[in-house]
């Protein structure tokens, strides 16, 4: 049958029928060849009550097919797709790594295969659907606990089912992808994620990953006293250090040449630093940003695909764009300045403030395709936030060659600024459950593995003190190139702890 362009597939889970038995697991793991210690489909058990009243609560747990999918619209390189007959597929052998959708996913329902270095997934079993069968997770089911069929046909058995039992839910509506697997009889503490209380140990084992540090506080207000996770499964984070490097050598590059064209006024600057110094900076921490990005790449020989097959919808390519426009305006004024035309080259400063600003913020708009990271999506205060990180680490590498005082306080609002938009992260309003979690997680996350110095408050103090310190030192008549060339270092180090807090804790909250 060739599927029609209202045709959706879609599962009903029946949590009224299921015993936990995890034969739709091993079913697909056998099905799919899936790896060791990942999982395209699992069962999660969730105890609610006091003892001796205590029920244990299962939730089968998988890829929602969604309607909406944000996998689809951030991958960068189209190796996921829509298909028309809803089923959410990826294309293993053009996926570059980049992990971009496991951010993306609000129910955790991708992996990284490490073998291949490619994501993997629920496909619905596609490949015994197009030959009339059911995915192997339905037919391995005692219980018949699992429905699978097309929900835009009325006669199908899930959508039959939808009709006669009233009480169907999904998980994490709030996100807006329309998800595709219903429950039936699932309790709420099992689909909200977070709002169970976790364990240290599961049921029949030791945890793979430690359980999200939340102080004692935090767990009293966002988590049930009477309900606790008793057997899940674990997901890495995936973004690490070099996501949190990339935002400090980014924002190092745009900030310098947002600063550019203003050092000419006034005399703000001397002739070296004030013809050369902005355009070398902004290209060396965009040659950095560059290799940071390819470098995060688990296929990094395939990073041309961004620019091959692109994802138009995708923020990862919509920023290699403008990263690639940022170079170009950059290194024309530069080449304009070495080759004797400086007023083209201050023309050219100016309109490098658009690429610039843009290189700075961009990150705001993608970090917003990224639906499984609450935290992150509140772009009114992470684009305004980027643009004053980035003015605060180009100003204070500038201000050890242009002692200026304008400069000098510039850099210490912006200094203070991004104090302010931190701690309205940690302290501010959050719409979800999910980012009330990731905010309460902030101070918890060390500066580096092991260290007693909390990244968060740690990253914001030295980053602070650095811009008071340098406008200390410039407005008091002792602008000495090395403490200020000191300061600058201090404070990228405070911005890169901060980074390192902001994009660990938005991952911790678990999205199961």
């Amino acid at each position: 049958m060739v599927p029609g362009p209202r045709m959706q597939y879609g599962f009903v889970l029946d949590q009224r029928r299921c015993i936990g038995c995890h034969a739709c697991t091993v079913a697909c793991k056998s099905e799919n060849e899936v790896p060791l210690g990942d999982f395209r489909t699992w069962v999660k058990y969730t105890e609610v009550g006091s003892f001796p009243a205590v029920k244990r609560h299962f939730a089968v747990l998988r890829c929602n097919q969604c309607t909406a999918a944000p996998c689809v619209t951030i991958c960068p390189v189209t190796a996921l797709d829509k298909r028309p007959d809803g089923i959410v597929d990826l294309d293993k052998d053009v996926c570059i790594g980049c992990k971009a959708c496991m951010q993306a996913c609000p129910y955790d329902a991708l992996y990284l295969n490490e073998d291949t270095g490619g994501a993997e997934k629920c496909h619905f079993c596609a490949h015994r659907v197009e030959q009339g069968l059911k995915p192997a997770c339905e037919v391995v089911c005692p219980e018949t606990a699992i429905i699978s069929g097309d929900l835009h046909d009325p006669q199908s058995p899930a959508s039959r089912l939808l009709a006669t039992v009233p009480g169907a839910t999904v998980r994490r509506p709030e996100q807006g992808t329309g998800p595709n697997v219903f429950y039936l009889g699932a309790h709420a503490a099992s689909l909200e994620p977070g709002t169970a209380r976790e364990e240290d140990m599961y049921l029949w084992s030791d945890r793979r990953l430690p359980k999200p540090p939340l102080p004692a506080a935090d767990v009293a207000a966002l988590q049930r006293a009477d309900a606790r996770v008793a057997l899940d499964v674990d997901h890495k984070l995936h973004w690490g250090w070099k996501v949190d490097a990339y935002l400090v050598t980014k924002g190092l590059a745009a900030g310098a040449c947002l600063w550019a064209p203003f050092l000419g006024l006034g005399a703000m600057a001397p002739g070296l630093a004030r013809d050369y110094l902005p355009e070398l900076l902004g290209l060396l921490g965009l040659g950095a940003t560059n290799a940071l990005l390819v470098a995060d790449l688990k296929r990094p020989t395939k990073f041309l695909s961004i620019l091959l097959r692109p994802n138009h919808r995708s923020w990862l390519v919509k920023g290699a764009y403008v990263l690639i426009a940022f170079g170009a305006v950059t290194s024309l004024a530069l080449g304009a300045r070495l080759f004797g035309f400086p007023g083209l080259a201050d023309g050219l400063r100016w309109l490098n403030l658009v690429p610039a600003s843009l290189a700075a913020a961009y990150t705001a708009f993608l970090f917003g395709q990224c639906e499984g990271r609450d935290l992150w999506q509140n772009t009114r205060i992470l684009l305004p936030h980027l643009l004053i990180q980035a003015l605060f680490l180009g100003g204070l590498a500038l201000l050890p060659f242009a002692p200026d005082a304008r400069l000098a306080l510039a850099v210490l609002a912006a200094g203070l600024g991004h104090h302010g938009l931190g701690l309205l992260e940690r302290f501010g309003a959050h719409d979800t459950h999910n980012a009330k979690l990731a905010a309460a997680l902030l101070p918890t996350v060390p500066a580096w593995p092991g260290s007693r110095l909390p990244a968060f408050h740690g990253g914001l103090a030295l980053s602070t003190g650095a811009a008071v310190l340098a406008a200390v030192l410039v407005l008091g008549g002792a602008p000495q190139a090395l403490l200020l060339g000191l300061c600058a270092v201090v404070g990228a180090f405070g911005l890169l702890c901060y980074e390192r807090a902001y994009v660990r804790a938005g991952q911790l909250p678990p999205l199961s």
